[in-house]
């Protein structure tokens, strides 16, 4: 299997597993259908069936500022994140609604947010991160964790989020390659900022079960443990990504960060076409388009082949994000 088709995982994989899981936020573990019987995209909870929410929406704009402005274009990935917000999401984060709406500027919004809130740290910047981990992939480790922090900052001002989004980004990395990312951890947790490399150790250990969180799995640490808990403790993507969506809870974003991780470890082969079948992204703030697999694939593709022989691909918010070229293991 080669990276484009791990990448296509990925971008597909995570779409997939938020919309399997929409219908069930905040509902009751254990409620999700036994993959296999054929009416797991059900649709429901205001969502059709194999619709996308915020979580891929969010992440599309993310992918299309990536690749229309050849690199990280921090203001340009902002200015997307506002028009989706004021062309009426279905859904959107209290956090991300708040900063994008505040009317102050890129840089300034969600640092202005997390001053007046104690609890900045939630998962809405790593349910998006799909698409730029696969885009800042073969930049390697320091890069794309750099990349993945800015990212988070612009609507998470809490720095604890953007060390989740940078594990994410650096163990989905591992997965395009062929590697095992679970064996990588050691690796990316050294890379973590100090001050919160203790609780991102916790939580992505191999005894850690989601039971044993100490916050909802909508702050970003807790999420992120379980898409791992459910990576490591099933053998495909199916069992993965219902595993996810059955700790209940956020449900749709679990599922997006497991499909994704899942989907990069085994394969675009490995997610059954009837659920890609009714897969469909409406992309508010995208001029009324809607993705389908078609798209989703054309986009991953992309997002695989970036134009990694040009350093000013690496240009965000204007300065360098650099390029690692000593740390691509």
């Amino acid at each position: 299997m080669d990276r484009r088709e791990r990448a296509a995982g990925a971008i597909v994989g995570s779409a997939v597993g938020d919309a399997l899981g929409a219908p069930f936020e905040f509902g009751p573990p254990g409620v999700f259908p036994a993959p296999g019987g054929g009416n797991e995209m059900r649709g429901g909870g205001g969502w059709d069936p194999g619709e996308a929410t915020d979580d891929t929406q969010m992440a599309v704009h993310v992918a299309e500022s990536l690749l229309e402005r050849g690199g990280l274009d921090l203001p340009d990935v902002f200015a997307r994140f506002q028009r989706w917000a004021a062309d009426d999401p279905k859904d959107i984060g209290l956090q991300t609604e708040d900063v994008l709406t505040r009317g102050l500027p890129w840089d300034q919004a969600a640092a202005a947010h997390y001053r007046t809130s104690p609890r900045a740290a939630g998962n809405g910047s790593l349910m998006r991160a799909a698409t730029s981990a696969v885009y800042f992939a073969p930049a390697g480790r320091a890069a794309t964790m750099d990349a993945a922090r800015r990212l988070s900052a612009l609507t998470h001002g809490d720095p604890a989020a953007g060390e989740g989004v940078a594990v994410f980004h650096d163990l989905l990395r591992v997965a395009l390659t062929g590697a095992d990312p679970l064996k990588a951890l050691p690796r990316t947790l050294a890379a973590v900022d100090p001050a919160h490399r203790d609780r991102y150790a916790a939580v992505t250990a191999e005894e850690w079960h989601p039971s044993m969180a100490t916050e909802l799995n909508g702050a970003v640490w807790p999420c992120l443990g379980s898409a791992l808990w459910a990576v490591r403790t099933t053998t495909g993507y199916e069992a993965a990504v219902a595993a996810a969506i059955n700790l209940g809870g956020d449900t749709d974003t679990v599922a997006a960060v497991t499909g994704a991780l899942a989907g990069a470890v085994h394969g675009l082969p490995a997610i059954p076409a009837r659920w890609t079948a009714l897969l469909h992204v409406p992309l508010p703030g995208g001029g009324g388009r809607t993705l389908r697999l078609p798209e989703l694939l054309d986009l991953a593709d992309a997002l695989s082949r970036g134009p990694w022989c040009r350093r000013e691909s690496f240009m965000g918010g204007g300065d360098s994000l650099g390029r690692d070229r000593a740390d691509r293991g």
